[in-house]
């Protein structure tokens, strides 16, 4: 089985990055960027990010999660801790985010090091999840195998049940990460393929060099 997708192509045309209209911290630039996208509507949840961590197996892996906040140090998402994505981080704690907004033929890629954030930081935002999300993170022993989709439905029964008028604590497997940058680049998708890119590098004195990378 084979499909030839040499003939799909577009264009770029939407907006250009340019080295004199933009911050000299990539984090105000990030920030500016998805206040555009939220704004655009073009993305369902702009907030979607792709996670690339190296597994304890050796191979990268790569998948979607949620940025839930970002503050001038990093970018934060939770998970379980003894999940396939958190033993890889404990394992090796280089990993890589990207962001990517076809609406406005964007993309921000982001390597850093993921740390582990305040217990009570991780207890606040468990603490406005919705009662489902609460429970559904008690009963997931994420990443494991299980027998069956009714094995799990049948788990959510008794723990929903269990906990009926009581509170639902944070479980101490489950909490946040912050992604601390040491570089990010900006790409804006440009005509002839010849794509804007610019790239933050942190220095050793905490500021951000700034270069344009051939697309």
């Amino acid at each position: 089985m084979q499909k030839d997708l040499g003939n799909y192509r577009k264009s770029y045309e939407k907006s250009v990055l340019s080295e004199g209209n933009i911050s000299d911290n990539p984090m105000q630039l990030f920030q500016t960027w998805f206040y555009e996208v939220e704004k655009s509507d073009t993305v369902n949840e702009p907030n979607a990010m792709t996670l690339a961590t190296i597994g304890l197996d050796g191979y990268p892996k790569s998948r979607v999660v949620l940025l839930k906040k970002y503050t001038h140090e990093g970018f934060i998402f939770y998970t379980n801790y003894e999940s396939e994505k958190g033993k890889a981080i404990t394992d090796n704690s280089n990993v890589c985010l990207s962001f990517f907004w076809p609406g406005m033929e964007r993309q921000v890629i982001i390597k850093g090091k993921a740390e582990k954030i305040a217990e009570n930081l991780s207890d606040g935002y468990f603490e406005s999840r919705p009662e489902g999300s609460k429970l559904g993170a008690i009963v997931s022993d994420q990443s494991s195998v299980i027998d069956s989709r009714e094995d799990l439905e049948r788990q959510l029964r008794h723990v929903t049940k269990e906990f009926e008028g009581k509170e639902i604590k944070r479980p101490v497997y489950w909490g946040g990460y912050i992604v601390k940058p040491i570089s990010i680049e900006f790409w804006q998708g440009r005509p002839n393929r010849l794509h804007d890119r610019i790239r933050y590098t942190l220095m050793e004195d905490y500021n951000w060099k700034m270069e344009r990378l051939a697309p």
